[in-house]
């Protein structure tokens, strides 16, 4: 994820070139310059493929384009404001979940602090894996003898963990290391856990509908291959780089609702998980006072802006 300072525009401008979507843009706005021109020198030298296309006809179908654009950056930007707002609330939960956890266990139960804090700064690592490409089971922390092993064997991870967690929590009840009303106080914050995975699924599972995006894309294709036609009887030559700019505009709107619409990828543009995923561990190693290893907790201080 890029993070810059949006009141400063020589460092928003300098982000251009490191944004994989800003390089792909400029791609295709070369070729529209090339349409435009050749379109333009057809028209200029020969006289040919003058068609010209009513100005008021022209910019009826540009409002009405432009509310659907907007309509579409809407829609996508919910969705990535959302699962930010949901790894948000994992966050917060974690933390709770770890502060409550510290203040009933005993000071000098290490064994019961540490299973706890690797099960639950487990969880938004196994998350993170699950909403991408698969569980990286490497970045995940032995709990246990055969802990990584037996994980490796389940489907879905970050319920097997949850599980885990609850298993946990009803065995210290039993040994009255925990209280019923403790238990009460814990569930709130765990079954938390696993609401925010269902809902990332259901931002990952429901795309923005085919039939919707498809329309669009066909309508700013049509729009620009015509635009040429609108401007020549005015501009002439001046028609290439007014196309190049129009172009420039509704394929940029376009292309980045296609990339925040799933906020959980690794494009440049998406929501640090792996980042997020480390600062949770560290924070509830931290609270439950268990020692972390120098290397994870140095990925902790990486800055949002590296994509892992």
């Amino acid at each position: 994820m890029i993070v810059y300072k949006s009141t400063d525009w020589v460092e928003a401008l300098r982000h251009l070139r490191a944004s994989d979507i800003i390089r792909l843009l400029l791609k295709r706005v070369l070729w529209v310059g090339l349409y435009a021109a050749v379109v333009t020198g057809l028209v200029v030298k020969y006289d040919k493929l003058n068609l010209a296309v009513d100005k008021e006809f022209f910019s009826f179908l540009g409002i009405m384009l432009s509310l659907l654009l907007a309509f579409r950056t809407n829609t996508a930007y919910d969705r990535f404001y959302e699962g930010r707002r949901l790894w948000g609330q994992l966050v917060n939960n974690c933390r709770n979940l770890a502060v409550l956890l510290h203040a009933r266990l005993p000071a000098h139960d290490h064994a019961n602090r540490t299973y706890l804090a690797r099960l639950l700064s487990n969880f938004p690592i196994a998350l993170d894996g699950h909403l991408r490409q698969g569980v990286r089971f490497e970045k995940l922390e032995e709990a246990d003898a055969g802990f990584v092993e037996r994980l490796q064997q389940v489907q879905h991870v970050p319920s097997r963990l949850s599980a885990l967690l609850q298993e946990a929590f009803e065995r210290l009840l039993r040994e009255e290391v925990l209280l019923p009303n403790h238990l009460i106080t814990l569930q709130r914050h765990h079954e938390a856990l696993l609401d925010v995975a269902g809902a990332c699924e259901r931002i990952k599972a429901t795309p923005i509908p085919f039939s919707y995006s498809y329309f669009i894309k066909g309508f700013v294709t049509v729009f620009i291959l015509t635009m040429p036609f609108n401007l020549l009887d005015t501009y002439e030559w001046l028609t290439v780089p007014i196309t190049m700019l129009g172009a420039y505009a509704l394929l940029g709107v376009e292309m980045i609702g296609d990339e925040i619409e799933d906020p959980f990828g690794k494009d440049s543009n998406d929501l640090p998980l792996t980042q997020i995923s480390n600062r949770i561990r560290a924070n509830v190693h931290e609270i439950l006072g268990v020692e972390l290893h120098e290397d994870v907790r140095t990925l902790a201080d990486v800055p949002y802006s590296v994509v892992f």
